[in-house]
């Protein structure tokens, strides 16, 4: 897990990259890696790397990077691939490993598959390999979007980076990208290589880019894909769910550092948690953030549960109203792009707390999007199973729910209900793909705060109906296999990229289990009746391992992500806070709010927090990264003034040494 950046001159007169730019990128991912950093620039002028460095695996100088493999070409990366030890095993005899780390494994797959290395790799990771024989860029994204790759084409050069704000400051200007914010302000996120940034792109996930001869071409390297297997039973798939999910604890375990677990109290990281205790006994750190000054909000007792089940120590932090004022601009910073989900609160000072204690944690990421545990899930397909059962159609299709098998989990809907009742309002039994975008439209809820010209609803819905009506992918007819596979697409990444932020911000790396190709590939061919059997929301995952779950994990219909109460802060000093926040001549200026509606909200009994957040974690943005675009520009000024150029070596060289072997 590290930082990593570059710069690639696209034609014969752009400049060459300096040492003193990328010092400056290296400078400002420093949280990302405080165990080393180093940079490489081709003697050539063509392109420069930079890296720092937070060490996981081989923990000796021989991991340094960037990393100039045996026969050439040199690498930036960062990410794990935890198959590196069967990769080391497979590629021994082809190539002259000096060191123990996984780096290393990625440039002798590279020298032995090409740019289709990345089908052998199974891990998260972003890289960034400069081959001098063939003069190419080769970079790539893993599967599901784990870690991150921006770039930008600034005076004819590719400018690369794990995070936006080291790429910003070389922009002439930075501008909101008005097709990105149309999107935060409907999904709350950016889909694809779509960013906040005009001119600065995201390499969507299990994409490559290459740079050959100043022409640069990105594609897909893997996406998932939904054949549905009905020819096993299902003990076949519950078996080999085990199996999968078993196999990728245990290979995300391996580690030269300590490993711990994030624990909150729900299915999926008490699981992750439990299992990480039978394959590595030595793993007996977890932590939990909780919230006890209100009620209704404290899940620690859930959390205790399942650490002393797991013999884990439980960390817990006690987060309070203070915490999030003192943390709220670093959360801005450290995120590059605004959120409008609380949950970045807990996870950033959840990570802090992590950090004192190891360097590598697990959690349970990603388990929602695949084995299908959002109640938007539920409503969607009790609306289809009453709308079967008034046409006479329930019996038909390839996933068979009735309206009486699915009433005994209508109780997971308990805390949902006023959802239920604004989905109603409109639209009742419009086309899937209709009924879907409007229960993740969060624009409609907020159309009243943001001036209309913002938003472009009828682009929106076309980008949204290409990725949910994609029936290359999805060849399943099931209504639950389009909403898992927009989600997988589109949110995963976007909770993904907080999961990364919040945790890098403290120099630790954050594994997510779930989020493993092999098993994503295998849950897109269980059939929607069995893995959302009845309407049972992680049905598959809970009955597979309810004789390791504790009853009280298995049983709980409340959980809802990390609880934060926003609505009991807005009434204190975070709700002086947005006020002080919106009634600022900065936003008040900005054509974007009605502001003077957006703190009437606050008193509407807590009716509308999250909006309210998401429009403060907007505005937050704005001031950080738009408002203070010049001063960014001139620090890059400031650290280029007067600097050196000539080219510096790498901070690994391999090639002296397979001379010497």
């Amino acid at each position: 897990m590290c930082g990593i950046g570059g710069i690639v001159k696209l034609s014969t007169g752009a400049r060459s990259p300096l040492p003193a730019e990328l010092a400056f990128m290296t400078d400002v991912l420093r949280h990302r890696g405080p165990d080393g950093h180093g940079q490489w620039i081709d003697p050539n002028g063509i392109v420069g790397l930079c890296h720092r460095r937070l060490a996981i695996v081989d923990l000796s100088e021989h991991g340094a990077q960037p990393m100039v493999g045996a026969a050439g070409p040199v690498i930036t990366y960062n990410g794990e691939v935890y198959n590196h030890v069967e990769l080391r095993n497979q590629l021994v005899h082809k190539w002259p490993f000096a060191s123990r780390s996984d780096t290393e494994v990625i440039l002798a797959a590279y020298q032995r598959w090409g740019t289709g290395c990345v089908d052998h790799l199974r891990g998260m990771y972003a890289f960034a390999i400069w081959d001098p024989a063939r003069k190419v860029l080769f970079a790539a994204r893993d599967n599901l979007g784990i870690k991150p790759f921006y770039y930008a084409i600034v005076d004819d050069r590719l400018i690369f980076a794990s995070e936006i704000k080291a790429i910003l400051p070389f922009l002439p200007e930075t501008k909101v990208c008005k097709d990105g914010l149309a999107e935060y302000l409907t999904y709350q996120f950016n889909v694809g290589a779509q960013t906040m940034f005009e001119g600065v792109y995201a390499l969507p996930p299990g994409h490559v880019l290459t740079v050959d001869e100043g022409r640069i071409k990105t594609y897909a390297h893997w996406d998932v894909q939904y054949r549905i297997d009905t020819d096993h039973s299902k003990s076949y798939f519950y078996t080999k769910l085990q199996d999968i999910v078993d196999r990728s604890v245990r290979i995300h375990l391996r580690s030269d550092v300590p490993v711990g677990c994030y624990l909150s109290g729900g299915v999926d990281s008490s699981l992750i948690s439990l299992l990480s205790t039978q394959h590595d006994s030595s793993n007996k750190h977890s932590f939990h953030g909780k919230f006890t000054q209100f009620p209704g909000y404290d899940e620690s007792a859930y959390a205790q549960t399942v650490a002393e089940q797991s013999s884990k120590s439980l960390h817990q932090l006690d987060i309070t109203e203070d915490d999030v004022l003192g943390s709220i601009e670093d959360i801005t910073y450290y995120l590059d792009q605004p959120t409008a989900g609380p949950g970045s609160i807990p996870q950033y000072l959840v990570s802090k707390l992590a950090a004192q204690h190891v360097k590598v944690v697990l959690g349970g990421q990603g388990g929602d999007e695949i084995f299908a545990g959002y109640a938007r899930y539920l409503v969607a397909y009790f609306e289809q199973t009453l709308r079967a059962a008034i046409d006479g159609t329930n019996r038909q299709g390839t996933f068979v729910v009735t309206a009486e098998s699915i009433i005994p989990n209508l109780a997971s809907l308990k805390e949902y209900k006023p959802m239920l009742a604004s989905f109603w309002q409109s639209g009742l039994f419009e086309a899937p793909d209709s009924r879907y975008f409007r229960l993740i439209d969060r624009f409609s809820d907020m159309s009243g705060e943001i001036l209309p010209e913002h938003v472009n609803r009828e682009a929106i819905f076309e980008r949204f109906q290409a990725i949910f009506n994609n029936h290359s992918n999805v060849q399943s007819r099931s209504y639950l296999d389009r909403m898992t596979h927009f989600d997988l697409k589109t949110l995963l990444p976007a909770l993904l990229h907080v999961e990364d932020r919040m945790s890098m911000a403290h120099g630790i790396e954050s594994r997510v289990p779930f989020v493993d190709h092999e098993l994503v590939s295998f849950m897109a061919t269980v059939p929607a009746n069995i893995k959302f059997r009845d309407g049972g929301l992680k049905v598959m995952l809970k009955e597979a391992y309810a004789g390791l779950l504790p009853p009280s994990i298995l049983e709980r219909k409340d959980k809802m992500g990390f609880p934060v109460p926003l609505a009991e802060w807005y009434n204190g000093k975070l709700g002086t806070f947005v006020r002080d926040t919106f009634s600022s001549r900065a936003a008040r200026e900005r054509s974007l709010y009605d502001t003077k509606r957006i703190v009437a909200a606050l008193g509407q009994n807590g009716k509308f927090s999250r909006k309210t957040w998401g429009l403060l974690s907007l505005e937050l943005w704005h001031q950080r990264f738009i408002d203070r675009a010049a001063e960014m520009r001139a620090t890059l000024a400031n650290a280029l003034d007067g600097q050196v150029t000539q080219p510096v070596v790498a901070s690994a060289d391999f090639r002296g040494r397979r001379k010497a072997g």
